[in-house]
């Protein structure tokens, strides 16, 4: 059994199409991985790329330890199972399953053995003799799993397994092949374009569209939280109801008005709160999501909520225990057209509803999805962007929340009232300012706390969960932004720094053993040009510089080094770098260097200025190919 690593895979093929794009992901042992996505979302290339089938172009492919880029799909220890069952016809199910064990030259008892459990664990020990044309099309599907099975692989990989069955059949497979999952407890990667094969079957679900990854997430996270408006609406049965609108806040509330139409219902500020402020002036249109259950036309549900709408009723399905009733919150709107203001609404089974009707809906506001009408992304992560605080600055001195902290002379800005924006992660756990801990929650992996500070919400981010009710806390103000009248007034301190350069090769004489004795030889030595310095590269980060390029291409190409300020050292020779200044915050120290056109920041633990020599870590180097923005390392 084995886990999968996948890091920065691309697909890009010679006419400069990206099939997949920088495709990170880790598979664990046992665990049952589907993805999914329309046709020509990139989810079968990277099933392929797994299984050796289709080259990868740029990144490092894993199976347990062993990085199996340049391996043949025989030395991966995969079996796949794909779309056609391809059953040799003229063999029976037994040869058939048995034919690649045979061709691997295995004992005939030990084939014997595969191929007997492999048939009762898919109840097909009674068709062993028969030949393919004797069975139907899921006692097929059931010989090509087993021909899989027999190999006994780290790693089951199932492209579409399923489509060409009718719908029962695939019912009834689907349970199949989770049980099947259960008895040889191996990793599955299974690639389907069906939502419902998804949700019923994977532990996480690969999300996929035009080769990018939209989300990765249990098949409850997808649900109930969407990334972006695609996976919303992709995920789930009937599509989510999408209404474009706006928000206005106003003190503790947030009135939701629906365009197109006269809807209007409000909710709680609190709810919204990890909603950027942008979005809660009442111009900037959203776009509001509403599942069809989330909707409710019974009587009671409607007498208790305070989020009621009006819906003029076009038509209705009856789908036995449950109804969808079609209608329009326009109720100018016949609800048949798609229009901008259709609603689907899924009721109690057989309900009579007529053509024309105005009913009242009440809406789940706890089930309430907000995407950017533009770029389609969450405006309601399950992990804020931000804190937004209102805040005043006054003699070097920041206030929020109640809470005085003295600035560093990094930050220097005028007095007077401003916003301030405190990403999860510059709260650290170090500091003396007071908090209550209002819940702690654990988003893949990820520990969010929600925290009380008189009064006022902060979300952080921990890397352990916390019990304790009373907690103190810091602020790392490298992180922060100072908002005034809409312009930033403080800005955070880069993370990244960036230089741009080439790969190089030299030929250097070194003493080495051939056939046991100590000759001279010209043994190639590589290197990251930056700045006309040479560096030497680490041998993984050269293998995976060649593993992107083929033949000298990697020496002709330009890269973006990318280093964080923790990742240079002062030394003797270097990059050759001028000081401009000397960032203080307080706890920590960075020079800021002009490196020709780029500015660059740089951790210190001593003041210095004039010209220097920085050394990076090449160890921690993230390479950047800069034509395709294909990330290598």
């Amino acid at each position: 059994m084995a886990n999968l690593s996948l890091k920065h895979i691309y697909k890009v093929y010679p006419n400069g199409t990206k099939a997949v794009n920088d495709f990170n992901m880790q598979i664990e042992d046992k665990e049952f991985i589907v993805f999914v996505g329309p046709s020509g979302c990139g989810k079968s290339t990277t099933l392929r790329m797994i299984a050796g089938l289709e080259e990868i172009s740029a990144g490092e492919l894993k199976i347990g330890d062993v990085v199996v880029n340049e391996l043949e799909p025989k030395e991966r220890d995969i079996a796949m199972v794909f779309q056609n069952y391809a059953l040799y016809p003229h063999m029976t199910i037994y040869d058939n399953m048995a034919f690649g064990l045979q061709m691997q030259k295995m004992p005939k008892d030990e084939i014997n053995r595969r191929v007997t459990e492999a048939a009762e664990i898919l109840d097909i020990t009674e068709y062993l003799k028969r030949k393919p044309k004797e069975m139907s099309g899921g006692q097929r599907q059931r010989v090509a799993l087993g021909r899989a099975i027999v190999r006994e692989p780290k790693v089951m990989l199932l492209d579409e397994p399923l489509s060409n069955l009718d719908a029962k059949l695939r019912t009834q497979m689907r349970s199949e092949i989770v049980k099947l999952h259960n008895k040889l407890n191996t990793t599955f990667v299974y690639v389907t374009h069906d939502q419902v094969e998804a949700m019923t079957m994977g532990t996480r679900i690969v999300v996929m569209k035009l080769g990018f990854v939209q989300q990765i997430d249990t098949p409850k996270n997808l649900y109930m939280y969407p990334a972006n408006k695609f996976v919303a609406g992709f995920i789930g049965t009937p599509q989510m109801n999408f209404f474009n609108g706006t928000l206005k806040k106003d003190g503790d509330k947030v009135y939701i008005s629906f365009a197109g139409s006269e809807a209007k219902i409000t909710a709680p500020y609190e709810m919204m709160q990890k909603t950027t402020p942008q979005y809660l002036d009442g111009e900037k249109v959203v776009c509001i999501g509403l599942r069809a259950e989330d909707i409710s036309l019974d009587p009671e549900d409607i007498k208790n909520s305070k989020t009621n709408i009006k819906v003029k009723i076009s038509h209705t399905e009856e789908l036995g225990t449950e109804t969808l009733v079609y209608g329009d919150i326009n109720l100018d709107y016949d609800g048949i057209a798609e229009t901008e203001t259709r609603i689907i609404i899924k009721a109690a089974g057989f309900k009579d509803f007529k053509s024309g009707e105005i009913v009242e809906a009440a809406l789940n506001l706890s089930a309430v999805h907000l995407f950017d009408a533009e770029t389609e992304e969450s405006i309601l992560p399950r992990i804020p962007k931000y804190n937004y605080v209102d805040c005043e600055i006054k003699g070097g001195n920041l206030t929020f929340a109640g809470q005085t902290v003295q600035l560093p002379s990094a930050i220097k800005c005028e007095d007077g009232k401003a916003e301030l924006l405190l990403p999860p992660d510059s709260i650290t756990f170090d500091g003396d300012i007071p908090a209550e801990l209002e819940s702690c929650e654990n988003v893949n992996g990820t520990i969010l706390l929600a925290l009380k500070i008189n009064g006022k919400k902060l979300f952080a981010i921990s890397d352990s969960e916390i019990s304790q009710q009373s907690i103190k806390i810091g602020v790392d103000l490298k992180k922060i932004i100072i908002r005034k009248n809409n312009e930033d007034i403080v800005v955070p301190m880069p993370e990244i720094n960036c230089l741009s350069g080439t790969f190089a090769m030299e030929k250097v004489v070194q003493t080495v053993e051939i056939d046991g004795k100590l000759k001279k030889k010209k043994m190639p030595n590589y290197y990251m040009v930056i700045e006309n310095e040479k560096f030497a590269a680490p041998q993984d980060v050269a293998n995976k510089m060649f593993g992107a390029f083929s033949g000298r291409k990697v020496f002709n190409t330009a890269f973006r080094y990318e280093f964080t300020p923790y990742d240079f050292t002062v030394g003797d020779s270097g990059i050759s770098a001028t000081v401009t200044e000397v960032i203080d915050y307080g706890k920590e120290k960075f020079l800021k260097c002009s490196v020709g056109e780029n500015t660059l920041y740089v951790f210190t633990d001593k003041p210095l200025t004039g010209e220097i020599k920085l050394v990076p870590d090449m160890t921690k180097v993230s390479v950047v190919e800069q034509d395709r923005e294909i990330r290598i390392v």
